[in-house]
């Protein structure tokens, strides 16, 4: 049963099925800035909400069908979620209208111009871009994104949410079982394509059939005032073979129109605090929309210069031993090889470090070979078990695959690869192995990060 948002503005009682996760976060707070009565649910505390969110949600730990009110207006719930899910079951048996994340995150965009920021890598940083140049140039922006961000939270503490008084929505626009397929957006950035997310998408074609049909999605026409004198626009990396497979044809593109961007083209004057090749990438992205809105290039270079990256994302933490220590959430081969590509340009004397936690059993396996490849540029690479992805792992592929292995075949490569089952051990072996000038990232979109925070807690 699909909610009515001709009623949006109304005070409502919303309850959040997974409340924790990092795009559905963003949505709880967007409501209840918004005034709205909000509860929530999940398996673990939520670490996404600062301390006075909290303070005005009622949070269930645990998800159970007491934790849902007779009078909730709306349940918006995670796609990570099962059907069986007791609250979900109540809703559906109660009549309450339910949505998921990206069905409820569609229906917003509806009210918004709309910029959707796609791709299987460099989203996050790229929408956290793109909201920056926004901000200084004074358009006030709402902004949905997949990480923390410093400045948009309470106190410009970081925040994956900034509410703005303008009508323009920047959005990270998530693939994950064609999500935003139920988004309406105004533009679409593509940062890349290649294959991802194959326990749901099985194969690349499936995946360039599901962003054409993404595509498409510009054709929504929206009444938004001044806004509506903007066109539709498609913005592409046209250094990616993939995307320019599923660039429209010409009847497509009469209303809708294409500005590709490339590492190329990168003016001189432009100048980054975040390293590598692929941030130039994505801060060229950013620039393109930009343009589109004619912000001036002085006020979208200084804005792209202060920009010192987001949570998670090669994420500066501290030291120990006198070597740095960077907390990344990567967990795809090609994410791994760029950070450590970027991180490799930055080392003069020392050594690069990287604690790997794969993420989930079937992306190793079916990117094994790609694995393989990923950590050239490392120096000492520590393996850790896989970490498993509830409701997305399977028995039979487990007994395939293991980070034992991995690390079997990546020692046939190169020196210096270890595997370490237990966190402490980790800790150990950095203790013991780090020197002044090294720098060591640990990876991963597990609970890696966890061993990070220790670390360097332990040191202060």
């Amino acid at each position: 049963m699909l909610f009515n948002y001709n009623y949006y503005n109304l005070k409502m009682k919303i309850h959040f099925i997974g409340i924790g996760g990092i795009g559905i976060s963003a949505l709880a707070k967007y409501y209840l800035y918004q005034g709205h009565i909000i509860s929530g649910s999940d398996l673990s505390y939520p670490v996404v909400f600062s301390k006075n969110e909290l303070k005005n949600i009622k949070f269930y730990l645990g998800h159970k069908a007491r934790n849902l009110e007779k009078d909730v207006d709306l349940v918006i719930y995670t796609s990570a979620i099962k059907k069986n899910n007791p609250e979900l079951v109540k809703a559906k048996k109660l009549g309450i209208p339910t949505l998921s994340y990206p069905q409820a995150l569609g229906q917003l965009t509806k009210n918004y111009f709309t910029i959707a920021i796609a791709g299987m890598h460099g989203k996050s940083t790229t929408t956290a871009m793109v909201s920056n140049i926004f901000i200084k140039a004074k358009l006030d922006p709402t902004v949905i994104i997949g990480s923390k961000v410093k400045g948009f939270g309470e106190n410009k503490e970081p925040s994956n949410f900034r509410l703005g008084k303008s009508k323009i929505l920047i959005i990270e626009a998530d693939e994950y079982k064609a999500g935003f397929l139920n988004h309406y957006p105004d533009i679409i950035l593509i940062t890349n394509i290649e294959e991802e997310h194959l326990d749901y998408y099985k194969n690349l074609n499936n995946i360039l059939k599901t962003f054409r049909k993404f595509i498409q999605r510009l054709n929504f026409e929206k009444n938004l005032g001044n806004l509506n004198k903007f066109r539709k626009y498609l913005v592409v990396n046209k250094e990616d073979k993939n995307i320019l497979k599923i660039v429209p044809q010409s009847n497509f593109l009469k209303r809708i129109k294409v500005r590709f961007y490339s590492v190329k083209n990168k003016p001189k004057n432009l100048k980054l605090q975040v390293p590598g090749l692929h941030n130039i990438s994505n801060a060229l992205g950013a620039l393109t929309i930009a343009k589109i809105f004619k912000i001036p290039d002085k006020v979208s270079f200084k804005a792209l210069y202060e920009f010192k990256g987001i949570w998670r994302r090669l994420e500066y933490k501290g030291k120990i031993n006198g070597a740095k220590i960077f907390d990344d959430y990567g967990h795809h081969p090609t994410e791994i090889k760029v950070t450590l590509q970027a991180i490799k340009e930055l080392i003069k004397n020392g050594r690069l470090f990287i604690v790997f936690q794969p993420h989930q059993y079937y992306r190793t396996l079916i990117l094994f070979d790609k694995f393989l490849n990923a950590f050239d540029d490392a120096d000492f690479v520590i393996l850790t078990d896989i970490y498993s992805v509830p409701g997305r792992e399977k028995e039979s592929i487990k007994r395939k695959v293991n980070s034992e292995i991995l690390k079997e075949e990546l020692s046939k490569k190169k020196n210096n690869i270890y595997y370490l089952k237990e966190f402490e051990k980790i800790e150990e072996f950095l203790r013991k192995n780090l020197n002044k000038n090294d720098i060591c990232i640990i990876m991963g979109a597990g609970d890696i990060w966890k061993l990070t925070e220790k670390l360097i807690k332990s040191e202060k």
